[in-house]
């Protein structure tokens, strides 16, 4: 068997065991990347584990660690209260808010997963504090920074639009924004009115609690009722309106520089949320406590183990054997399809700026028999290929899993692996069908 297929068997293998046993899947990775590549390709260990994702490890660890210690000395608190005001109490406009921040963050430079280490954690706060589901909170604020993604100035759409330029590929810069914001859009409206927005709509303004946010922060007071919508519509009898103190103050401007560091001057996110938590935590131990504790190590264990592997399986040329394959089909808007759907596959698990480097080249020959028109190609595999990064194996899926509630990360782990999966299913097809096939007509 070539090695290209022992990957793939063995990436198989690795998601039927965790299914059957409760296993981390990503302790199944690291053993799996170990005995395929050191026990059947002859690799040296430093080879195996060259795919380790070192700058996701230090942003899922970063992040989770400062907001931990924001939880912990009332600043995220603070913030939910001050954005209900800014809303006016609409609790349905909360995650509409976020879908839009975490979009323009994107489409003004910051790569997605900074974005969403950004917005997240605030936003499932939110989702805590107001009965909003988190799966709503995670996927609005995934598919807010998605819809950024493409814009002429963000990260992959330079990168995109780079690839094309020197493939000899004819391209729209505008087309390729457009076409991925409006997806996203119909995909924000679609996870608004399937996960809970209705009841949101219902329920008009809130002001309390509906359930204890991480942490302890937002209980329910004595004298709140809840509606049948699950939002509590009653005010309670006293409310605590928090001030801003020092640590308050230092956190919020430690967030500040964390956004403008992303933005401004291309800092790593990762690195520069646990600098903050490092000096939080020497300027206040008492509230930092327990943040350590409260990392998502179980998260941080499984998304690195799968993305190590999944290197492993570029590095053994994996992608490269399946594209090469698919190219030499005789139906170019069949090959089209499949080179989408690798394209989604291989990015629920890996670098969506890595796979469309790689597979934008592999479309030349397809494009050159004339039966699939270039804009449309590249934008579908564009889109195909960064939609699923709300499945829990890519970056942005892990953030939103690691900052949901503790009691819910397991549910909200295996929701955005259906709906992740379901759009590796689904995205391809809707993306080539209304981009190379209708769009041609």
């Amino acid at each position: 068997m070539s090695p290209e297929l022992v990957s793939i068997a063995a990436l198989l293998a690795i998601f039927v065991i965790g299914t059957i046993r409760s296993v981390n899947l990503g302790a199944l990775a690291f053993v799996a990347a170990f005995a395929v590549g050191v026990g059947v390709l002859g690799m040296d260990t430093s080879e195996v584990l060259a795919g380790f994702p070192a700058e996701l490890f230090v942003i899922l660890v970063g992040v989770t660690y400062l907001f931990a210690v924001a939880r912990n000395n009332g600043t995220v608190e603070w913030l939910v209260q001050a954005a209900v005001r800014a809303v006016g109490g609409r609790v349905a406009a909360i995650p509409w808010v976020m879908f839009v921040i975490s979009g323009v963050l994107v489409a003004l430079g910051a790569v997605s997963p900074a974005a969403v280490a950004i917005i997240a954690p605030v936003g499932m706060v939110f989702a805590a504090r107001y009965g909003i589901n988190p799966l709503l909170m995670g996927l609005m604020v995934v598919h807010g920074s998605a819809a950024g993604n493409f814009s002429p100035i963000g990260v992959l759409g330079v990168v995109t639009n780079g690839v094309v330029e020197r493939s000899g590929i004819p391209g729209d810069v505008t087309g390729l924004f457009l076409s991925n914001l409006v997806f996203n859009v119909l995909l924000g409206l679609g996870v608004f009115f399937a996960f809970g927005g209705r009841k949101l709509l219902r329920a008009g303004r809130a002001a309390q609690v509906v359930e204890a946010a991480p942490g302890g922060a937002g209980a329910p007071q004595s004298g709140a009722g809840r509606g049948k919508t699950g939002v509590v519509t009653e005010a309670p009898a006293r409310t605590e309106t928090l001030a801003l103190d020092r640590d308050r103050v230092v956190t919020l401007v430690s967030m500040a520089a964390m956004v403008i560091g992303a933005l401004v001057f291309d800092l790593d996110v990762g690195l520069m949320a646990l600098t903050a938590a490092v000096l939080l935590t020497l300027l206040s131990p008492a509230p930092a406590k327990e943040a350590v504790g409260q990392i998502s190590w179980g998260i941080v264990l499984l998304v690195c183990g799968i993305v190590t592997y999944s290197g492993l399986m570029q590095t053994v040329g994996t992608v490269d054997y399946l594209g090469d394959a698919i190219s030499r089909l005789d139906a170019p808007l069949l090959a089209a399809l499949l080179i989408c759907y690798i394209a989604a596959v291989v990015s629920a698990f890996a670098s969506t700026t890595g796979i469309l480097g790689a597979l934008i080249p592999l479309a030349v020959p397809l494009l050159a028999s004339g039966q699939v028109g270039a804009v449309g190609l590249i934008a579908a595999l564009s889109i195909s290929s960064s939609v699923v990064d709300s499945s829990p194996f890519s970056t942005n899926g892990a953030i939103v899993v690691a900052n949901a509630p503790e009691e819910k990360q397991a549910v909200v782990y295996r929701q955005l692996m259906k709906w992740g999966f379901g759009l590796v299913l689904v995205a391809p097809l809707v993306s080539w069908a209304g981009l190379t096939v209708l769009a041609d007509w």
